[in-house]
């Protein structure tokens, strides 16, 4: 039982960074009706900029996410106005474009930092806390932490402010939020923008969990996609708790079974959920609301 428990800490604790990636990927695909491929290299691509950050000038790595988060920001806005923008009315050729993307700055990350696997070790890196006899390492937590008040944030501003009202209007329905006036073009950018975001955050804390290189990209990119079709492509809190489910099943199948089989293990979560409720846990039919 108390490996169980165990596994069970430390897969909520990482589903929380999960978390964090696919709603970010989410209100991408919300906002520009696109699928980001490119979502997991520009994870690597924080995790390497804070891992630099980090080694070269000292900057804690959770530090780093007050620059890493306004850059991913702007990356974001700059990747919609040069690319998606003109392709608005062609998702299908966006999603080739954002692999091809994502293809490139895998190319370039391996230009710079080379092929070598690396992580970034700050001093509390195999640092844990003991509370009630059960282990729970301090970059996890903290990392949780971080992605609870972001998520928390991007809660908020999509149901209390006007930008966020409007964008959730755009997400639902765009032709409907266009006659009523909202700037959808900017609505759009602002999505892919928040969306990068949230990558500069959570890279920042995959670099300190996970060794990484360019590579690592597409078992994260699978991993992804897996959460926001398990969760209901389009449903924050469905996509909150198949990240967290996701999480949980990884670490236990590390522990009971081998962690070989554990990067396996979200794949048949997905195939079984497909079979039983192919829209996802919170998914519709139709459509999907924010």
């Amino acid at each position: 039982m108390h490996l169980f428990v165990q596994a069970l800490i430390a897969g909520i604790l990482v589903g929380g960074m999960w978390a964090l990636l696919a709603s970010g990927q989410a209100m991408i695909f919300g906002a520009t009706r696109t699928i980001n491929f490119a979502q997991a290299i520009f994870t690597i691509l924080a995790a390497y900029v804070s891992y630099s950050l980090y080694t070269h000038l000292g900057l804690d790595p959770f530090l780093s996410v007050v620059v890493l988060v306004p850059a991913m920001f702007i990356v974001g806005v700059l990747v919609y106005v040069v690319f998606l923008r003109r392709l608005s009315s062609s998702p299908e050729l966006s999603l080739l474009v954002l692999y091809a993307l994502a293809i490139g700055i895998e190319g370039l990350l391996d230009l710079v930092y080379s092929t070598n696997v690396v992580v970034t070790t700050p001093p509390y890196a195999n640092s844990a806390w003991i509370v009630g006899g059960y282990e729970i390492p301090e970059v996890r937590a903290f990392g949780f932490l971080l992605a609870v008040a972001i998520l928390t944030a991007l809660h908020l501003f999509g149901r209390r402010s006007k930008a966020g009202r409007a964008m959730r209007a755009t997400t639902q329905n765009p032709t409907a939020a266009k006659l009523l006036g909202i700037d959808v073009d900017r609505m759009s950018m602002l999505g892919m923008g928040l969306g990068l975001a949230t990558t500069g955050a959570a890279g920042a804390v995959y670099g300190m969990v996970f060794p990484f290189n360019g590579n690592s990209q597409y078992d994260l990119l699978s991993l992804l996609l897996s959460i926001s079709v398990l969760g209901g492509v389009l449903s924050m809190p469905g996509i909150i708790v198949a990240a967290l489910i996701v999480g949980v099943t990884e670490s236990i199948v590390a522990v009971y079974i081998s962690p070989d089989w554990s990067s396996f293990s979200f794949l048949v979560l997905l195939f079984v959920a497909l079979l039983v409720r192919p829209q996802g846990l919170f998914g519709q039919r139709l459509r999907g609301a924010l």
